[in-house]
C-alpha cells in the first residue's frame, strides 16, 4: 500500500493552505486552535472529496485486513500512515469526534486521540476497542451534500460499512478538508455517529 493514501486526491502544484476560521465564541484557555495561514489555493472539487472520501473507506478496509492477516501491530502501524496521510494534525488540532467515544475523551484533537480510537491499546483512551479492528470488508459512501467554499470543504452523509461476517454498520459522517501545503486535502473535522431512531 502506498505510503500516502491520499495521493488521489492530490494536485500536481504544491499549494499554500487555505485559512480555517475559527469560532468568535470565547474559548476556554486550554482549547487547542487551529490557525491555517494561507493565501490563494485552487478551489477543491467535489470530485477531489469524493476521492478522499474512497481513500478513507480503502484505508479503513486495509486496516481491518491487515488487523485479521498480520495481527495489532501491523494494523497499528497502517493507521499510523492513514492518519499522517489523510488528517491534518500536522496543521494544527483536528476537531475529530468518533461514532463510539464517551466524556472525558470524546472529542480528539491530537494524532494519538485519533489513533487509539482507530486501533484501540492507549490507556489514556481506556473505552477504545479499535473501531478499524472491526472486521470491515466493504463500504459504501452516500453524500447528502457537499459544500464547496474555495479552498475548504464539508461532506455530510452516510457511511455504510459490511463486516467480514456479513454485518452492516451505518454512520452518520461529516467531514471538513483543507488543502495542505503540498495541495493534498487533509480532513480538519471529522464527525461521526450513529443514525437517530425514535423506536
Amino acid at each position: 500500500m502506498k505510503a500516502n493514501l491520499f495521493k488521489a486526491a492530490a494536485i500536481a502544484a504544491a499549494l499554500p493552505m487555505m485559512a480555517v476560521a475559527t469560532s468568535a465564541v470565547a474559548q476556554p484557555a486550554a482549547t487547542p486552535v487551529a490557525d491555517i495561514k494561507t493565501a490563494k489555493a485552487a478551489p477543491i472539487t467535489a470530485q477531489e472529496v469524493e476521492a478522499a472520501q474512497r481513500a478513507w473507506g480503502d484505508a479503513l478496509v486495509a486496516i481491518a485486513t491487515e488487523h485479521d492477516t498480520k495481527g495489532q501491530a501491523a494494523a497499528k502501524a497502517l493507521a499510523k500512515t492513514v492518519i499522517n496521510s489523510a488528517y491534518g494534525y500536522n496543521l494544527g488540532p483536528v476537531a475529530f469526534k468518533p461514532t463510539l467515544a464517551a466524556p472525558p475523551t470524546t472529542f480528539r484533537t491530537t494524532k494519538e486521540g485519533a489513533l487509539s480510537y482507530f486501533v484501540g491499546g492507549d490507556s489514556n483512551f481506556p473505552g477504545d476497542t479499535g473501531f478499524a479492528l472491526k472486521g470491515w470488508r466493504s463500504y459504501e459512501i452516500n453524500n447528502a451534500a457537499i459544500v464547496l467554499t474555495g479552498g475548504s470543504a464539508i461532506s455530510m452523509g452516510n457511511v455504510t460499512m459490511t463486516d467480514s461476517k456479513g454485518g452492516v454498520t451505518v454512520v452518520d459522517k461529516t467531514w471538513g478538508y483543507v488543502r495542505d501545503a503540498e495541495g493534498n486535502l487533509r480532513i480538519v473535522l471529522h464527525h461521526s455517529s450513529l443514525p437517530y431512531s425514535a423506536d
